[in-house]
């Protein structure tokens, strides 16, 4: 089954500043990488329950793509019913944990867990 990939505003600004940070406008080799990095989010159409939950979030799942020191993680939200997936948030792999905004989070306003 396909999936529609869709980026939200803030992977979008993740791509702008990740393509400025490595340069791709003036290196073939950057270039090149960002590339396949713009085909590891898009490959996400296919089978994206293929990756693991993320350890913030077990409502969202990550896919690494990169090697060692430049190792990213496209944290995206699964969306089974509407077919789609959600790319949140592109970030660096040896980052700290996500501290993930309300927008992340699953929504349980006015619903209580537990006894009362």
């Amino acid at each position: 089954m396909t999936y529609a990939v869709e980026i939200a505003a803030r992977a979008e600004r993740d791509l702008t500043h990740l393509y400025e940070q490595i340069d791709a406008s003036h290196s073939e080799a950057a270039r090149k990488w960002y590339r396949g990095l713009k085909r590891a989010i898009l490959s996400l159409e296919k089978h994206p329950n293929r990756c693991p939950a993320t350890p913030e979030n077990n409502d969202l799942r990550h896919l690494l793509y990169g090697r060692q020191l430049r190792s990213y993680r496209i944290i995206y939200r699964i969306l089974e019913e509407q077919k789609r997936v959600v790319v949140l948030h592109i970030r660096h792999g040896a980052r700290q944990k996500l501290k993930p905004p309300a927008s992340f989070r699953r929504k349980t306003e006015g619903k209580r867990r537990g006894p009362n």
